[in-house]
């Protein structure tokens, strides 16, 4: 069981857990923040609760977004069954923008993939895009390609990206947590609770306005699942 501690950043009470840039609630007039354990969701499969989704349904059903019932409630994304089928998500507004002196994290457990080798999946912040694995202009996040099961981190500004890649080997039906914690200068890549990367941040999407998002499609004729335990995005100080 995790223990919960406390500090303060930026004049706001933050709470971490496990590792210090673990950060799972902050309290402040300058904090901005968007938490979801998914534990109830609904809408349609284009408006589902607070997000805005993209359909890609090529073959005889429907891409779908709903409410999973495993582990503590889910964000679950299944896909249609034709290659390249999917859902392209994002929350509403954007909301968070990266600035210097102004901690940022973002966090999320991926709970179960049902496919590691034949899919496409992007989790983090991006400006509003209907594609964004297609090739998005400015995002910063995490990002697994078809056929290869390595995860690696994407730093993008204005379509010019640094992707620090064998962060880990995905396996299907496993859990996972992608982290990234900038301090308002630099930037550390977490997965599992252990540091794997400190990307360079030349290409830091410092100038635009981002959205919380999620992209997956299946990579084969086959339709492929990913379901999401949990998304945090804490940022200390407001614009």
């Amino acid at each position: 069981m995790a223990q919960l501690h406390s500090r303060y950043i930026n004049g706001s009470l933050a709470y971490w857990e496990e590792h210090r840039r673990r950060i799972v609630d902050a309290i402040g007039s300058d904090v901005v923040k968007y938490i979801d354990d998914f534990v109830a969701g609904g809408g349609g499969d284009t408006n589902w609760d607070a997000w805005t989704v993209t359909r890609v349904e090529a073959g005889a059903g429907e891409s779908t977004i709903t409410s999973g019932d495993t582990g503590n409630g889910t964000m679950l994304l299944t896909t249609d069954a034709a290659d390249n089928d999917g859902l392209n998500c994002q929350l509403l507004g954007e909301c968070f923008k990266i600035e210097s002196g102004k901690p940022l994290y973002f966090g999320a457990r991926i709970q179960s993939l049902s496919e590691a080798t034949q899919s496409d999946l992007f989790i983090g912040l991006a400006i509003t895009d209907t594609d964004i694995l297609g090739g998005v202009t400015d995002s910063i996040g995490f990002q697994k390609v078809d056929a290869s099961t390595d995860l690696t981190f994407v730093v993008n500004k204005n379509s010019t990206a640094t992707t620090v890649a064998g962060l880990k080997t995905l396996a299907a039906s496993t859990a996972y947590v992608f982290e990234f914690y900038y301090d308002g200068t630099n930037l550390e890549v977490f997965v599992d609770g252990v540091s794997v990367a400190t990307p360079a941040i030349t290409n830091l999407p410092d100038d635009e306005e981002m959205r919380v998002s999620v992209h997956f499609l299946t990579g084969q004729a086959v339709a492929a699942s990913v379901a999401i335990d949990w998304i945090r995005c804490i940022k200390f100080g407001r614009q």
